[in-house]
């Protein structure tokens, strides 16, 4: 993820604690200041939900939306009035290359323009439509839809627009395999589990589409389905070598199927039954994320669970809080943010830290108290069977898997507010198992510990590149925030690999990469708030090439952008990207971290936020805000613009106006 040749590392001029102003900096004007702040603070505080939390919408690119669609014709279902208003918002998501990209601004994706497509034509849209003409050579010009991944594939196979030799093999008796075998379950993240254990049962059972109509794409191939030979690309090199080695297994197994003896295939779909109704997570469904919950519904039913069984009735009511109606269009969210949204919010009110912001910061963490994780079981477990809980997970509830960021995040919280004793064993059980679940590399990860077998990317299966769960620097980054702002005895060692781990994966110009928000800018952030906690100055080499980073890739606007292209280039080259008001405050917040609030480039960035705020004090771009995988998918947080601004806004008021932070 190297990019850049190192960039030369700014003069430190001075040593001064983190945060502390310097005298004769031209500043922004108080009474402008003050009154940004209190449009955003109004703002955020006018949709806080009475019970406490906040909740912001989590949208995705055309690909959720269009597999509702595909969810509904596969159980022989139809809904017109909710199929036109998704049909309505997947048109008005085509991009001018005719296909639908997966952030905005993005290229052309094969595969979310063939889903989008299909959807498209379910709902009823003719296929000599302009647009729909526009999307099929689009498609076409690209190889067409065997081109498409894996996950796109089994959903045509189940449609029977390809034959099942165009997916991997992937029968239940992976269920069976011990945990020493090359693959497990075990090894791979928390998301390719929900998601590949009810595929699994589609996938042996070969899983059929009631489609109504009959309605097909034969249109998007360029050789016909039953003719193609080429299905699976494989990559030059040491990868290559691996993934054919894949294939020959994926070949052989296919070639034993009718010889698994019956005994050991029933034993197999009943593990996979039982798994996933244990974790099936009442109305937040199956890991609380949306492929999961429709493989769940759609493998429960296909297993001979009846529709009005209690679990059909809640994995549908699961997949219905997801929908977001508004007027005339409808788009499906890939899971729920409370959680991380409230944690969030919580900080910047903190900063803000008016009366009626604290006081709401509070009515915030009561709720967030009560959601924490202590005693249920987890899949975490099987690696750390002797740690207690004590974790938060992202969507409202997700018992089985709590996220490490997550709950760093609600510490700091917690640690911060006035009545910060009120959540002493709250705190201590979660700093508890954080410091359990730190990787061997010094590192922490989102949700699993050691989750670090990469040779796993190779397999058929895994063409998204994205099956496992390793330590990155933005969540270690959140937990050395943690652990040094509680500065307990017992987590010291702990906090010095996690120092030692960051300082090994700074990129040679400074940066840090951000695997969980949008991208090097995020990263960076991260880390420096980080080191701003743990006492590191900023005339560490560490820090200042980081600031020096970070002031080289401000636009002439004043703010900062940065395009999710720079998660598919090695080699970033710098070049203009629209600024955004998430992604300024990240940048604000880093340099001011690190002692530049006086800066003239803080000034300019906060004066950025203050010119793009709208009229209803919040701050609105199209461009999305993290990956909920790297180049394979992205994620927009609706909720980014309207507490990272006020955050940094409330950081520079108190830094340079002497009133310090709260």
């Amino acid at each position: 993820m190297n990019r850049n040749s190192p960039l030369p590392v700014p003069e430190v001029t001075e040593s001064v604690p983190v945060g502390t102003p310097r005298p004769g900096a031209r500043l922004v004007q108080t009474s402008a200041l003050e009154r940004a702040l209190a449009a955003a603070r109004s703002a955020l505080l006018g949709v806080q939900n009475e019970a406490g939390y906040w909740h912001f919408e989590l949208e995705a690119d055309g690909t959720i939306p269009s597999e509702y669609v595909l969810m509904l014709r596969y159980l022989g279902e139809s809904d017109p009035a909710l199929e036109r208003k998704i049909a309505n918002y997947l048109r008005s998501r085509q991009a001018a290359h005719g296909g639908w990209p997966l952030y905005h601004g993005g290229d052309l994706d094969i595969s979310a323009s063939v889903k989008a497509y299909y959807a498209l034509k379910l709902a009823g849209d003719d296929p000599q439509a302009p647009h729909m003409v526009r999307a099929r050579n689009a498609i076409l010009a690209r190889g067409g839809a065997a081109r498409a991944n894996v996950f796109t594939r089994i959903a045509l196979a189940m449609f029977g627009q390809v034959p099942w030799r165009a997916v991997p093999y992937i029968p239940a008796e992976i269920m069976l395999l011990p945990r020493w075998f090359p693959f497990h379950l075990d090894k791979v993240s928390y998301w390719s589990r929900t998601v590949m254990v009810p595929l699994f049962v589609l996938c042996t059972l070969k899983a059929r589409a009631v489609n109504p109509g009959g309605i097909g794409v034969a249109e998007l191939f360029t050789t016909p389905p039953d003719e193609e030979r080429h299905y699976f690309a494989v990559p030059a090199g040491r990868a290559g070598r691996l993934a054919r080695a894949f294939l020959l297994l994926d070949f052989c197994a296919r070639r034993i199927d009718p010889l698994i003896p019956k005994a050991m295939r029933r034993r197999a779909l009943k593990r996979a039954e039982a798994w996933t109704i244990e974790r099936l997570n009442g109305e937040d469904g199956l890991g609380g994320i949306f492929p999961a919950m429709v493989n769940a519904l759609e493998a429960l039913l296909l297993l001979g669970h009846r529709p009005d069984e209690q679990c059909i009735v809640t994995a549908r009511k699961a997949l219905e809080k997801l929908l977001v109606v508004e007027g005339e269009r409808a788009y499906c969210q890939p899971c729920l943010s409370p959680i991380w949204d409230s944690a969030l919010a919580v900080l910047a009110l903190q900063e803000e830290g008016s009366p009626e912001s604290l006081a709401a910061a509070e009515h915030s963490l009561a709720w967030i108290k009560g959601e924490q994780l202590l005693d249920e079981p987890g899949d975490w477990q099987r690696k750390r069977p002797h740690l207690k809980g004590g974790g938060w997970a992202f969507q409202y509830k997700n018992s089985y898997y709590p996220d490490l960021d997550d709950t760093a995040v609600i510490v700091w919280g917690m640690r911060r507010a006035r009545n910060g004793s009120h959540y002493d064993y709250s705190v201590k059980r979660a700093l508890d198992w954080l410091v359990g679940m730190q990787s061997a590399n010094g590192g922490f990860a989102a949700f699993d510990v050691d989750n670090t077998h990469y040779r796993l990317n190779q397999i058929p299966f895994a063409d998204h590149g994205a099956l496992l769960d390793p330590p990155t620097s933005d969540v270690t980054a959140r937990v050395v925030t943690v652990l040094a702002l509680a500065d307990r005895a017992e987590d010291r060692a702990a906090l010095t690999r996690a120092l030692d781990y960051l300082r090994a994966e700074q990129e040679p110009d400074g940066s840090w990469f951000g695997r969980w928000g949008s991208n090097y800018i995020y990263g960076t952030w991260s880390v420096l708030m980080a080191l701003a906690q743990a006492r590191v100055r900023p005339d560490d080499p560490m820090v200042a090439r980081a600031v020096a980073w970070l002031m080289s890739w401000q636009n002439a606007d004043g703010g900062w952008g940065e395009s999710n292209d720079s998660y598919a280039q090695r080699a970033l080259e710098r070049h203009p990207v629209a600024s955004t008001s998430f992604q300024t405050a990240w940048a604000l917040l880093g340099l001011m971290a690190a002692g530049q609030a006086r800066s003239d480039a803080v000034r300019r960035g906060i004066e950025y936020l203050q010119r793009t705020q709208n009229e209803r004090g919040l701050w609105s771009e199209p461009a999305y805000t993290a990956p909920g995988f790297p180049r394979v998918f992205y994620l927009k947080y609706h909720g980014y613009s309207a507490y990272f601004p006020l955050w940094a806004l409330s950081a520079y008021r108190n830094l340079t106006r002497g009133g310090g932070t709260h």
